[in-house]
C-alpha cells in the first residue's frame, strides 16, 4: 500500500509546485485610471501597455479613462482603484481633508497650464487690467498666483466655457488653456497666439502626479515600484516613437484625432513638460522637496491650504528614488 501512494503523493506535491510557480509568475494587476480622456497626455501609459513594457515587469495594467464624470482621487480612496492620476494641488487639498493618499511620482515636470494671448502682447505683465477668460476652478490654482505674482485683479477675469471662440472673436481677450490642445484649436482658425506656459515663470505645482492610498503604498509597494519604473520606461519610448501608444489612445478614444495627437506631442517635447526641470538628472517621473515645498508656500501664501497641515504627508520620494530613467 505505501509503496503505491508514494508515487501518487510525489505527483501530487509535483503539480502543487507547478501550481506555485505558475502563481508566482502570474503578472499582478494594477488598476490606473488618468486624468482625462485618453489623449498624447497620457501618452507614456499606453506606449508602456502597447510595447509589453508592463509585461516585462510582471504586471497586467489596466489604464481606464478618466473625464468629467470621474473623480479619480474619489474612487481611490473607496479602493476601486491602484493608482489614479491628479494635479498635485488635489493630493494637497485631500491631504488637507485627512483623506489617506499619497503622490508617488509625478508624470509632468512643468505644469502645462498656459495664459494665450493674441499676438503683439510681449509679456504676461502686458495683461494685467485685461480681460482674461478662465474656469472657475482657477480660482483655487494659478490664478491666486497671478494675482500676486503680477498684480492681476478680480475684475480682469471673464467666463470662460471651454471654447476658443470667445478668444477668436475679440482680439483684447486672453484665455486659460493647457500647452498641448487650446493652442491648436486657435492656430487651426488661423491665429498665431502668444503662449505663456506659466510653470517656465515659477508657477510650481507638479501635474498628472500619480497617487495611492498609503494602504496600498504599505502592502504593494515592491509592485508600484515596478509601475513606476515601468511607465517611466513608457515615457521614453512614447517619445522617441509614438506611433504604439497613440493607436491605443485612438482606439480607447476614437475622436482624438491624429492631428491633435501629433501636435501634444509636439509641445511636450518642444517645452520638455516631462523631460525638463529635474527629469533630466534624476530620471523622468521623479519628484523633489523643493518643488513640493514651494508649492506649499504658494498655497500658504495664497490662503488656499489649512495652517498646520504637513505638507510632507502629500508626497513620498521613496519610489521615484528607486527608479531612475533618464530621457
Amino acid at each position: 500500500m505505501t509503496s503505491v501512494r508514494k508515487p501518487v503523493a510525489s505527483a501530487i506535491v509535483a503539480l502543487m509546485l507547478l501550481a506555485n510557480v505558475a502563481l508566482a509568475q502570474s503578472p499582478a494587476k494594477i488598476v490606473f485610471s488618468t486624468d482625462w480622456l485618453a489623449e498624447a497626455e497620457h501618452g507614456g501609459f499606453y506606449q508602456a501597455v502597447a510595447e509589453g513594457i508592463y509585461r516585462k515587469y510582471g504586471l497586467d495594467v489596466d489604464v481606464r479613462m478618466g473625464g468629467p464624470q470621474v473623480n479619480g482621487l474619489q474612487l481611490l480612496a473607496a479602493g476601486r482603484l491602484d493608482v489614479a492620476m491628479a494635479d498635485a494641488l488635489q493630493v494637497t487639498s485631500a491631504i488637507d481633508q485627512n483623506v489617506p493618499i499619497v503622490a508617488i511620482a509625478a508624470t509632468f515636470q512643468k505644469n502645462p497650464t498656459v495664459i494665450i494671448a493674441h499676438p503683439g502682447v510681449r509679456s504676461l505683465e502686458d495683461l494685467k487690467g485685461k480681460p482674461i477668460a478662465i474656469g472657475a476652478a482657477s480660482n483655487t490654482t494659478f490664478w491666486p498666483w497671478l494675482r500676486e505674482k503680477y498684480g492681476f485683479t478680480d475684475d480682469q477675469k471673464r467666463p470662460y466655457g471651454f471654447s476658443v471662440q470667445p478668444f477668436l472673436a475679440d482680439p483684447q481677450l486672453s484665455q486659460q488653456g493647457f500647452v498641448t490642445s487650446e493652442p491648436f484649436s486657435i492656430e487651426k482658425a488661423g491665429v498665431r497666439p502668444v503662449v505663456f506656459l506659466l510653470a517656465d515663470y515659477g508657477y510650481p505645482p507638479y501635474s498628472e502626479v500619480l497617487a495611492v492610498t498609503r494602504d496600498t503604498l504599505a502592502k504593494k509597494r515592491e509592485v508600484i515600484e515596478r509601475f513606476v519604473r515601468a511607465s517611466a520606461e513608457g515615457w521614453k519610448r512614447y517619445l522617441e516613437d509614438p506611433a504604439a501608444g497613440n493607436a491605443l489612445i485612438k482606439k480607447a478614444n476614437p475622436q482624438m484625432s491624429d492631428a491633435l495627437i501629433a501636435y501634444g506631442v509636439a509641445k511636450m517635447r518642444e517645452y520638455r513638460i516631462v523631460t525638463g526641470g529635474d527629469a533630466q538628472r534624476l530620471g523622468l517621473l521623479t519628484m523633489t522637496d523643493a518643488r513640493w515645498k514651494a508649492t506649499d508656500d504658494f498655497l500658504h501664501s495664497a490662503r488656499l491650504a489649512k495652517p498646520g497641515v504637513d505638507y510632507a504627508r502629500a508626497y513620498t520620494l521613496d519610489i521615484v528614488k528607486a527608479v531612475r530613467v533618464v530621457p
